[in-house]
């Protein structure tokens, strides 16, 4: 699994000319899931996820996860969104192969798990988290902050 995670001033996915979910400061997270990945790569993910410490303390280093700034009184939401293309392997040739991603319905149910997962490990401190939809055309508004963006891979490889 790998994932593409931006602390934000705020972000949005809107399908259809509707917005679908939406957060404040937080973290956006891009996920692809390809096709050797399983329900312990979800959980390494979420766990990464809620607790990097990509947060400025008041020191303005950065100390803190969601959990440590909503604990100190501030307010933090995680927004996930599905994305095969982050499958996508150039190495050889101009076009993108997506030999890696997996197939819809086996990259639907993990990335549903790891909703899930991150949903209950942010529920007992009020973090909210929103979602994108699974294979829709999406727009996707991010206001990155820093910017500051991490690559989070569960493998070695992809």
């Amino acid at each position: 699994m790998r994932c593409v995670v931006q602390r934000v001033l705020e972000s949005s996915v809107e399908v259809g000319g509707v917005v679908v979910s939406e957060i404040g400061e937080g973290l956006n997270v891009l996920v692809g899931v390809g096709t050797d990945d399983t329900e312990s790569d979800c959980e390494y993910i979420a766990e990464k996820i809620v607790n990097l410490r990509i947060f400025e303390d008041d020191e303005g280093k950065t100390n803190l996860s969601m959990i440590d700034v909503v604990e100190k009184g501030g307010e933090c939401g995680v927004l996930l969104i599905s994305q095969f293309t982050l499958a996508g392997d150039v190495r050889k040739g101009k076009r993108p192969s997506f030999t890696y991603a997996a197939p819809p319905a086996e990259a639907a149910a993990l990335y549903e798990k790891l909703v899930s997962r991150v949903e209950e490990l942010c529920r007992p401190y009020g973090i909210k988290v929103g979602r994108g939809v699974f294979r829709a055309e999406m727009k996707v508004k991010i206001i990155n902050d820093g910017p500051f963006t991490i690559l989070l891979d569960s493998k070695k490889t992809f």
